[in-house]
């Protein structure tokens, strides 16, 4: 099903000659799929991680085994690590990454529709906390959502940045 946050994404890639991938945990390939649902994605779609458990987190994309013992799966700091170390594996400019509690019950001692989404730019991470409600389906829906809005905007703030 088309995804207008993932076709304005595609556009704004396609427009300044980037790509992009994606680490998901909680959102488990909702934005990998949204993003190759747009026509022309496989210009800027390098490759997508599902790194649902924490050994795939650290073996596959790199996020430190410390850092998940220190701040736990659900955290700033492994959203960074994930989006960072997604864009490193893929060969890719640009990453979004997804780690959260949809639910149920509280992970981790988080409580649920707690999630972080970290985002990738030529070297720079960042990360944000966001607080979802409704259920399982609800806040990963949500967060898919919340990810694809705000990696457009990540990237016009770096653009700018790098131009100035």
């Amino acid at each position: 099903m088309y995804c207008e946050a993932a076709g304005k994404l595609v556009k704004a890639l396609k427009e300044r000659g980037l790509t992009v991938t994606a680490a998901e945990s909680c959102t488990g390939g909702k934005i990998c799929d949204a993003i190759v649902s747009v026509p022309g994605a496989s210009e800027v779609f390098k490759e997508g991680f599902v790194t649902y458990s924490d050994r795939a987190k650290i073996n596959t994309i790199g996020v430190p085994k410390e850092v998940i013992e220190k701040s736990g799966a659900i955290s700033l700091e492994t959203a960074e690590y994930m989006a960072q170390g997604a864009a490193l594996k893929a060969g890719a400019e640009v990453a979004v990454s997804v780690t959260g509690n949809a639910g149920p019950t509280a992970d981790e001692g988080k409580p649920v529709g707690l999630v972080y989404i970290g985002t990738y730019f030529k070297g720079e991470t960042a990360a944000r906390e966001f607080r979802f409600e409704g259920d399982r389906e609800d806040i990963r829906e949500r967060a898919k959502l919340c990810a694809l809005e705000l990696l457009p905007e990540w990237i016009s703030e770096k653009v700018v940045e790098q131009e100035q």
